[in-house]
């Protein structure tokens, strides 16, 4: 028997080089609004997080009521007048294959709303990978292990064989929090001395790695 039956991926920066595109879109929010512009690093570290959660982080003296025009406006730049690519990383849609063809079940716990995560899963045509999937606009923020809950509360599927695969501490608190295992990747928004913080079963370099520590 497989030691996990259930592989569930964040997906910004985990399988979709996204995270430039996400950086200068919140900055440039934020320029169009003429409110402060967070730095690189900054965002970075709320990369994970439901878009209002992030705002929250970022803007703490802000009052909530404030967040839809942001909202909206970082939406505009991201559909609309971003033309940053965010191409999947090299070898995620392989990985994916692979798991699949091994019979792997795969999910994803995403920071991304709904309406964003069915969009990129038809662009990329990997949507048929997924058994299912939780938003950050249908379930609580990362870290709150409620997606994972959800996710395998939905699929029969017992904490200890599922584990998660993401890109920042959110994602690896997250699986801390749904008592599952996690691996980190090294190349999205937070550096592996940040996510070793967690304490993950590894962290990988490249998303075919992820074979190997499966294995």
């Amino acid at each position: 028997m497989k030691p996990y039956e259930l592989v569930i991926f964040d997906w910004d920066g985990t399988l979709m080089d996204s995270i430039s595109k996400i950086v200068t879109c919140m900055q440039q929010m934020a320029q169009s609004l003429s409110i402060a512009t967070p730095s690189e690093l900054a965002i970075r570290d709320v990369i994970g997080l439901s878009m209002e959660e992030a705002l929250k982080t970022l803007y703490p003296t802000l009052p909530s009521v404030d967040f839809e025009p942001m909202i909206n406006s970082y939406k505009e730049h991201y559909l609309t007048l971003n033309t940053t690519p965010s191409p999947l990383f090299d070898g995620s849609e392989e990985l994916l294959s692979q798991l699949s063809a091994n019979r792997y079940r795969l999910a994803v716990a995403t920071g991304k709303g709904r309406n964003g995560l069915n969009r990129v899963l038809t662009e990329t045509g990997l949507g048929h990978h997924f058994e299912s999937s939780r938003c950050a606009d249908e379930s609580k923020s990362k870290p709150n292990p409620d997606m994972i809950h959800e996710l395998l509360d939905e699929l029969k599927v017992k904490p200890h064989r599922a584990i998660m695969v993401g890109d920042s501490l959110h994602d690896l608190n997250m699986a801390n929090n749904a008592g599952i295992d996690a691996v980190g990747v090294s190349y999205g928004a937070h550096s592996e001395s940040k996510l070793l913080l967690a304490q993950p079963k590894a962290i990988i370099h490249r998303p075919i790695e992820l074979l190997s520590v499966l294995a």
